[in-house]
């Protein structure tokens, strides 16, 4: 049976500090989530064993790739790769940040399944 739609901009938080991640689909190989930034975003840095394709909705931000600073605007991607170490270094404020993220994680082969 079909699902009814939701909204992606439905019942943003807003947040003093951190982000918010809503996982909106995990199936297979595959997980899409929602994640709102507040103005001061922690800095965790990550090191994923997949990549991961982000799009920012709305705001401005500047992630470090690999020890690079990228800026993002509203509208802008990027796929970032297995193994790149990335963190979120500043968010805007006036819009909020809100992004879509899509894990891409590897297939199971054929003979593991076995």
């Amino acid at each position: 049976m079909p699902q009814q739609p939701t909204n992606l901009f439905a019942g943003l938080p807003v947040l003093d500090s951190g982000e918010d991640f809503i996982t909106l689909i995990d199936q297979g190989n595959v997980q899409i989530e929602r994640i709102v930034s507040s103005p001061r975003p922690e800095s965790n840095r990550y090191d994923q064993d997949h990549d991961e394709w982000v799009l920012l909705l709305s705001g401005q931000a500047t992630l470090e790739l690999d020890g690079k600073p990228v800026q993002l605007n509203t509208g802008d991607h990027l796929l970032i790769p297995a193994h790149c170490p990335h963190r979120v270094l500043a968010t805007s404020d006036k819009p909020r940040c809100l992004w879509l993220a899509v894990h891409l994680r590897e297939c199971p082969t054929a003979s593991a399944a076995a």
